[in-house]
Parts: C-alpha cells; structure tokens; sequence
C-alpha cells in the first residue's frame, strides 16, 4: 500500500509526533509511506522536515510561497500520479485544503485526521470552518477523542465517515531516557515542574505562571521549566517577570531530545483550556512522571484523579497550584501515579496499537473505493 502524508507546521509538536510514529510504524508493517512537508515562505527556518527525517520517514519538501499557491497544488499531483500513491492522508486544515485541491478528480481517496480545531482567532476560525466544509467531501475522517468526533459532527461532516482513533507514542525513547535538562539547568535536589508545548493562548501557559506563583509563596526552592516555542513567548516571559519568578522559571524553547526533558521533571503539568488527546501528557505518563492536567477533551480517558495523575478545572489557578503542592510534597504519592500511568500508556496508547487501527482503515477505504469502481466498470458494460 502506497500512502502518502500531508502536513504543515511550525514546530514538531502533537500531530507532527503522531505522523512520525505512524510513518515508521506503517513502513514497518509493509506499506510504502511518504510524508509531504510544506516549506513555507513566511517561515523559512522550520526544520520540520528535518526532524522527520531523523525519525527515520521518508520526507517530500512541498515549497509553498502564498494561502492557495498552484505550484504546491501541482507538485502533490504530480507525486500522487508520478507515485502512484494509493491513498492520501492528510493532517491540519492548510494540509486538508491543499490536499483536496490536488487530488480531488484523481480517483484518489482523501482521509484527514482532526487533531484540534483551536478557534484561536478570527482567521482561524474562517480557515477552520473551510476545512469543515471540505471534510464533508473526504472519505474519511479521523478524529483523536470522542469529543473532538462529536465536534465534527455538529460541524456537518457525516457520522458515517468519522472514526475516532486514539494518538499513541513510540514507547522505545522513553525507556532509556537520562535527565539532560537537570543537568544542563544544575537541577540538583531541587524539585523540577515542567510544562511543553506550543506556546499559545489554547495551552494555559498564563495559568502554570500563575500557578507557579503560588507553589513558590510555599516552596520558595522549586524550579519550573517552560518548554517549547510560539508567538507567545515573550508575553509569557514579560508574565514572569511581573510576577517575580524569573529566577526560577526556565524558557527552554524548542527541544528535540524530548524523552529526555520528560526524564528531567519530577512533575509534569498540561494547564490547557482546550484539547484533543494531547501528546505531551502520553509522554509524561511514558515517562513516569506523575501529572496534573486539566480536565479538557479526552484528557480525562487517560488522566483519572488519584489513579494515574491529577485532574484540575482549566484556568483554576488555585487548584492547578494545589494539586502541583501535594504531589511535590508526596514523592510516594508521584511514584505511584507515575507507575500506573505508563502502565496504561503501554496498554492502550503505544504508536503500534495506533497504527494497526489507521492500517485497518485504509484498507476499508481501499476495499471501498475498488468495489465501487468494480460497479461502476460492470455498469459501464451493460
């Protein structure tokens, strides 16, 4: 089988994760997998690509030079036909358009999968309702919870085309991961808390500041990390100094040893106001490390309180701050969860599981597509 990826970021976050892992796994269990990375104009310095190519996928750089640029749209094409790619993938809404624009009179079948619409912004929002509209044309839909499922569905797209399949993460990195970023800070016997991701409203970086205001008015020894990159950056690091913890707040920026900042925390804390199933949690659990999480989309299918990490109302300050309190204080008590969440990380949402269900939905949709053009051939000779 013959399946080609689309996707476009700005950094190797959630989705960009669950594509590298669903590469290698694929390519592992027979099926020829290219990943298709826009090289955008207005980001030149996104190493993306690179980092995929690290992981072992096989990457095609798409240069993208505007909003709707035809070279771009005529290089997928010409990859699909030139390939002979038998089925395209395609993840985010710029990848989705750009990928029903190429292929849509190919005979091609289209399947997406949904990770998060955010609504960030009024221009967001209109690229996210145009994606919406065309994911009622794809043959598939993928979405990574049951509530971003229930989300497409009141958006319009068919219940019938939306399957709902949980990410997963290589669990091998985990493993034997060694605590870089303790070393590299001089972490010492100090107790670090640690936060990922993009740094954008939608994550709830405000809200770990603010918190981390608080656990510091009782444990003035802590450190806390901030890792990842995004056009809030300096808004977050301007909170800190407002706030009067910039001495013990870390903006690590972007890393690419992420196994081994995870191996770093002695608490992981994910404080978003909205989510998918979010990568970054699956990789504290994988690491055990004990987490506190906001009780945000399929968040709480993985984070159950008291059982494998803490769940906290988003933008609840004082409650993200206690729950970080009593886990700090209770290393018996992170040990615990820490163990039982990768347990059920290793059960239920390891890359493999994931893929093997994404391998069994391309070949429905393969099925499909060939029995209909059976009937349409047989019509054609009657």
């Amino acid at each position: 089988m013959k399946v080609l990826h689309l996707i476009s970021s700005g950094g190797m976050y959630g989705a960009e994760n669950v594509v590298a892992a669903l590469a290698r796994d694929l390519e592992q269990m027979g099926c020829w997998v290219r990943v298709g990375v826009f090289q955008n104009a207005h980001c030149p310095d996104n190493n993306v690509a690179d980092q995929l190519e690290r992981r072992g996928a096989s990457v095609i750089r798409i240069p993208c030079r505007g909003r709707v640029d035809r070279g771009a749209i005529q290089q997928i094409r010409e990859i699909v036909r030139g390939q002979q790619v038998q089925l395209v993938h395609s993840h985010g809404y710029k990848s989705n358009i750009y990928s029903y624009l190429a292929c849509r009179r190919l005979g091609v079948p289209m399947m997406a999968t949904c990770h998060l619409w955010t609504r960030q912004t009024p221009a967001i929002r209109v690229y996210e309702f145009i994606d919406a509209w065309l994911l009622r044309r794809f043959d598939a839909v993928v979405a990574v919870s049951d509530v971003i499922a229930e989300d497409a569905r009141r958006a319009g797209i068919p219940a019938a085309k939306i399957t709902t399949i949980n990410n997963g993460i290589d669990l091998a990195p985990f493993a034997s991961a060694t605590p870089t970023l303790a070393e590299e800070i001089k972490k010492g016997d100090r107790l670090l808390i640690g936060t990922a991701g993009r740094l954008v409203s939608q994550k709830g970086m405000d809200y770990f500041l603010r918190a981390a205001r608080a656990v510091l008015n009782e444990m003035p020894e802590a450190l806390f990390a901030v890792v990842g990159d995004g056009p809030d950056r300096g808004k977050l690091e301007r909170l800190a100094q407002e706030l009067e913890i910039e001495g013990q707040v870390v903006f690590t920026g972007s890393r690419a040893d992420m196994p081994h900042v995870y191996a770093s925390f002695d608490v992981f804390v994910l404080a978003s106001l909205d989510e998918g199933l979010p990568m970054a949690v699956l990789e504290a659990l994988a690491s055990n490390r004990a987490v506190v999480a906001t009780q945000v989309g399929a968040v709480p299918k993985v984070i159950v309180s008291g059982q494998t990490g803490m769940l906290v109302k988003p933008a609840d300050v004082p409650g993200l701050a206690g729950a970080i309190l009593v886990l700090l204080r209770s290393p018996e008590l992170r040990a615990r969860l820490g163990r039982n969440g990768s347990a059920l990380v290793h059960k239920q949402f390891s890359s493999r599981v994931m893929s093997q269900e994404y391998l069994r939905l391309y070949e429905q949709l393969l099925s499909a597509i060939g029995a209909v053009q059976s009937s349409e051939s047989l019509m054609g000779k009657v």
